[in-house]
Order: structure tokens, then C-alpha cells, then sequence
């Protein structure tokens, strides 16, 4: 066994961006671990600024084409907050439905398509799908629905333009919510199903002291909105979001990296959510949860996949849940009229906690902007876990040990477009 080595991947298969991976390996000791993420900056705060307060909710979908709507709602529910305007009922119900469509379409997309490879030995799916071509198919099945849900609520798959600081332009009609509710029914046991394929993969044995950070509401698994908590006693409102936590620039990424002030790096997403609010999951998804040897806490991030199964069943029982209870006889939505305020909005993209600050002046144009995205936030852990695995596997041979690198970056289903929106530059002159 070499004393010395290294571990390159340029360009990671299976993720939503462009990224690679640096490990480098010293007298068998890691002296090196790098998750690289080198897309170019997109400045969307910078395009926020100056524009009025309404525009927000479709400038920001524009970010992301996989989880437009954790970025489109984090902005309006901010600006409502700014606005001194709450959104209940229906409407609120309506968005939280929304959500679903979009945990639907993007939990399908990564447990079947980019992460279930992986642990059945595939380069991809296309391969997958020659030997597995019935799960393959209720995968596509699957998110199309999500995708419908995305359509009906949101105007259209991709970048929704039915959302509005308010409510939406316009609601369904009833008969088109009723003709999802076979569908959603069939998503259930879809679901249920990906929950049994994916407690059958044979898991690494990795485990660490995480801090798990993510919403909590008093009543219901969280979406859109719950004060910010981790396992490790964090409990603060949204808008102490940047009291406590702070973004840092490394050499290596055009994203920032996020920690939890004197304490370091955080875990955001399905496997924070799920430790932090086990006991808001309906019973049916927590009694299939340990029927797939989850338990109560999960530690282990390869086990992500068996998370989000998880939380794609929920996302089917709460979309189906809203459906049944729909009366299409509801406004759209309610005034929002401007104030000057600072303001914040926090939601549960697919990937993790979202957070969003806006400054408006007293006729609502947009004066400062600020986002931050998940992978940012998940950015330092990913490269704590690899650091960690290669030192406890240094032997593997190096195809193998490889492969499992770029299984940990897909554990965490990074947006990597995503996180490079936002870049202090400092430059030095002499």
C-alpha cells in the first residue's frame, strides 16, 4: 500500500451543477479534503437590489430549475413578514402543497436517479434501469406527479410564475385538484415502496457528532415556516438567523461556507429535518420509517436515501391530505401594501434549510439582499466527512475508495449552481 496518494475526481457524475473533489493522502494520514465547487458566481442578491418588492418571488425562482419554489416562497414569506402581513388558511394550505409537488419531483429525482446507482452498482440510471426497468419507471411515474402538482399550483414545471407576495395570480379549479387524488394515492404506495428498496442497500458503517439544523413548527413537519433548531440546543427565531450563524470564504469555492458561530460546521436537509422533528411525521411515515431500521435518530448520512424515501411519503400524505380538503371558492390572495422593514424568510428547500434577508424602504424597493442556499451551508461537513471516511478507509483500493468519495458529495444532494450566487471580493492593491 502506497504511504502517499491522491484522490481527483474533476467533474462529479449525478449532481445538479458543476463540482469536483480533492482528497490528498500523506503517510497514510489525510492531510487534504476538498469539496470543490468553481461554477462562477451568479449575484442574485445584486439583481435584487433596486427592484420593487413584488418581483422577488420570480426573480428568485429563477435560481435553482430543481427547487424553485423553496427560493420563490422564502422570499415572499419575508417580505410579508416585512409588510406585517400573515397568511393563514387556505392559502397557506395551498403552499404547503405546493412544496409538496416540489419534495416530490426532487426527493424522486435524486433517490432513484443520481444517488440509487450508487449503492446498486451502477454508473447511472440509463444502466440501472436495464435490470431494474419497473423501478426505474414508477421513479418517472413518480415525479411526474410532483411535477403536476408544481404546474397546477405554480403556472408551470420549471421557474413558477403563479406565486405572488400574497397568495397566487390564480387557484385551481376543483375538478383539477380532484384528478390528482388517484394519483396521489398511488404515489403513497409508490413511496412506501422506495422506502423497502432503499433499506435493502448495504450501508457504510460511518457515523459523527453532527449538529442537525432546521426548522421546527409546533404542529406539522416543517416547510415553510418553525424557529430555527439543531440537536444541540439551538431554539432562535428566523430573523436571529445571522446572530448565530456566519458565511466564510475558502480558496477552493466560489461558495461560501457556513458555520455555526464558535462551534463550526452544521448538517441541513432530510436527515436533520427527520432527527428534529420525528414526532411531527404522520404515523403511517414514522412507523415506516423504523419498519426500514431508521429508529428515532439518524447518524449515518449514507442513510440520507432512506430519509427522503421517508419524506417523499410524507410529502404524498400531505399533498393528498390538502387535496381531499380543497374549496376552490377562496380569493387568491390578500393586499400586501409596502413598508419600510428589514426582514427574513426561512424555508425547507429538498436539500435544507434556506434562509433569506431583505431590506425594503418604505415604498417597497428592494435596498439589500441576502441568501442562503444549502449546499453552502452543508458545504464544511461534506468535507469533514470526507476527511474522516478516507482516514477510517484508507486501505480500500483506490476505484473503491474513490467511488465512496463521490458518495458522500451525493449523500447531500448538493445544488452547487445554487450555492454560487453570492462572492465577497476583496481585492489588494499596492
Amino acid at each position: 500500500m502506497k504511504n502517499s496518494r491522491t484522490i481527483k475526481v474533476d467533474y462529479l457524475a449525478r449532481v445538479e451543477g458543476e463540482g469536483g473533489l480533492l482528497v490528498k493522502v500523506k503517510n497514510n494520514k489525510v492531510t487534504e479534503a476538498k469539496f470543490n465547487i468553481f461554477e462562477p458566481p451568479r449575484f442574485f442578491e445584486a439583481f435584487l437590489r433596486g427592484r420593487r418588492f413584488t418581483e422577488a418571488p420570480d426573480i428568485t425562482a429563477r435560481i435553482c430549475g430543481i427547487c424553485p419554489v423553496a427560493y420563490q416562497m422564502s422570499s415572499v414569506h419575508a417580505m410579508e413578514r416585512a409588510c406585517g402581513v400573515n397568511i393563514g388558511g387556505q392559502l397557506r394550505e395551498l403552499r404547503r402543497l405546493l412544496y409538496c409537488g416540489e419534495w416530490i419531483e426532487s426527493h424522486t429525482l435524486h433517490v432513484f436517479m443520481l444517488h440509487a446507482p450508487d449503492f446498486l452498482g451502477y454508473q447511472d440510471a440509463i444502466e440501472m434501469a436495464k435490470d431494474y426497468p419497473d423501478v426505474v419507471t414508477n421513479a418517472l411515474k413518480l415525479k411526474k406527479i410532483g411535477n403536476e402538482i408544481v404546474t397546477l399550483l405554480g403556472g408551470r414545471e420549471i421557474h413558477p410564475i403563479n406565486v405572488k407576495v400574497g397568495g397566487f395570480y390564480k387557484l385551481p379549479t376543483g375538478t383539477e385538484m380532484e384528478s390528482l387524488v388517484e394519483k396521489l394515492k398511488w404515489a403513497i404506495e409508490a413511496s412506501r415502496d422506495a422506502i423497502k428498496l432503499t433499506a435493502t442497500f448495504d450501508f457504510p458503517d460511518f457515523e459523527r457528532d453532527y449538529e442537525f439544523v432546521s426548522l421546527r413548527h409546533p404542529d406539522e413537519y416543517p416547510f415553510n415556516s418553525g424557529r430555527i433548531v439543531s440537536n444541540k440546543g439551538l431554539d432562535i427565531p428566523q430573523e436571529e438567523f445571522l446572530n448565530h450563524f456566519e458565511e466564510l470564504h475558502v480558496e477552493h469555492s466560489t461558495s461560501l461556507h457556513s458555520v455555526v458561530k464558535k462551534r463550526g460546521g452544521y448538517y441541513t436537509g432530510p436527515i436533520a429535518r427527520y432527527n428534529n422533528n420525528f414526532d411531527r411525521l404522520p404515523a403511517e411515515a414514522q412507523k415506516a420509517a423504523l419498519e426500514a431500521g431508521l429508529g428515532e435518530f439518524c447518524n449515518n448520512p449514507f442513510k440520507s436515501i432512506i430519509v427522503r424515501s421517508v419524506e417523499l411519503l410524507f410529502a404524498c400524505y400531505e399533498a393528498l391530505r390538502i387535496v381531499e380538503g380543497y374549496d376552490p371558492s377562496n380569493k387568491p390572495s390578500v393586499e400586501v401594501p409596502p413598508r419600510k422593514a428589514t426582514a427574513y424568510g426561512a424555508s425547507e428547500a429538498p436539500r435544507g434549510m434556506l434562509f433569506h434577508q431583505y431590506r425594503i424602504d418604505d415604498e417597497g424597493i428592494i435596498q439589500d439582499a441576502r441568501i442562503v442556499p444549502p449546499t453552502s451551508q452543508n458545504q464544511k461537513v461534506i468535507e469533514e466527512d470526507l476527511f474522516e471516511f478516507v482516514s477510517d478507509n484508507i486501505k480500500l483500493p483506490q476505484d473503491d475508495l474513490t467511488w465512496k468519495c463521490e458518495q458522500i458529495v451525493r449523500n447531500y444532494d448538493p445544488c452547487i449552481s445554487c450555492s454560487c450566487h453570492f462572492l465577497k471580493l476583496k481585492i489588494e492593491r499596492e
